[in-house]
């Protein structure tokens, strides 16, 4: 695919156009990112990014801060470009498509929200209007698709706030809004970084409804940056980012660790903590062909 506004990259849009019904699958392949402090110098902040993401998944990415998580879900909304590697959505190569194009995607079919309600929202318009622009780049048939502010509103508690201007309302009610706001067109893909943070329970617990109802509603694909384990709890599938990579997954409850460049396996966070750098671990085969990891004493490598 060319990197320009030609024609094949005309194409590669119209495909993904044509193809709106359900979620948008995502592939990385090899990404990397580099960024400039303000003295100049180069920090990494993902380093081979292996992932993928099956349509119509929701999945919530969590690490500390500094791990790269916010990075990736800025690369997959195309909002950034990776220094290296690749970024599919579905089979279409967003990472080197022409910015007309990925303009058009983002517009109808990937929403990101970003982390703060006011970096989502227009503080002087009132929440209907906030909806209302979040529209705008809809054509007739997505407009069919997508929810009626009242019906946004309500879902998210906000009937009563329908005219009411957004410099006006409180931090919980923002951030419902900019969810609202966010989902308003039933987008293929929803980006979400930290939607949830400093919320009450009763905000936190609308949020999560309205995220998953959309995947219930329209088989959209979710991914949620959080740092709240019960947060991360009411998703199928967690990523764990350590260190600019994909250090650990869990599905349905149970936990994998990933195994990186050089062999580098990241231990799950309770065993890490009992294991300290240093320790001396021991592998055997068990007889149903299973590796079995134990700590061993530092004399002569006996457990």
């Amino acid at each position: 695919m060319s990197g320009r506004d030609g024609g094949d990259v005309r194409e590669s849009a119209a495909t993904v156009e044509e193809t709106r019904t359900g979620g948008l699958g995502i592939r990385c392949e090899g990404v990397v990112h580099l960024y400039k402090t303000f003295g100049g110098h180069d920090v990494v902040a993902l380093r081979g990014v292996d992932l993928t993401i099956r349509p119509g998944e929701r999945v919530a990415f969590l690490g500390p801060s500094g791990s790269g998580k916010s990075t990736l879900l800025a690369l997959l909304g195309g909002i950034q470009r990776p220094s290296a590697g690749r970024i599919f959505l579905g089979e279409e190569e967003v990472s080197r498509m022409g910015e007309r194009y990925l303009a058009r995607i983002r517009s109808r079919q990937v929403s990101t929200m970003l982390q703060g309600a006011t970096r989502n929202l227009l503080p002087y318009a009132t929440a209907r209007q906030n909806i209302a622009f979040a529209q705008l780049s809809l054509t007739g048939r997505d407009r069919d698709r997508a929810l009626a502010d009242v019906e946004l509103l309500d879902r998210v508690g906000l009937v009563d706030q329908a005219d009411q201007v957004v410099s006006k309302m409180s931090g919980g009610q923002r951030q419902r809004l900019a969810l609202a706001c966010a989902v308003s067109t039933a987008p293929r893909l929803l980006l979400a970084d930290e939607p949830t943070s400093q919320l009450s329970h009763a905000d936190r617990d609308h949020v999560l409804h309205l995220i998953h109802s959309l995947g219930d509603d329209f088989g959209t694909t979710i991914v949620v940056v959080t740092h709240q384990p019960e947060v991360a709890a009411t998703f199928p599938r967690t990523v764990t980012m350590k260190g600019g990579r994909v250090g650990a997954e869990g599905h349905g409850g149970s936990e994998y660790a990933v195994v990186g460049e050089d062999g580098v396996l990241h231990l799950p966070g309770h065993i890490a903590a009992e294991w300290p750098p240093g320790t001396l671990v021991r592998f055997e085969d068990d007889e149903e062909g299973r590796i079995v990891v134990t700590r061993a004493s530092s004399e002569g490598g006996q457990p």
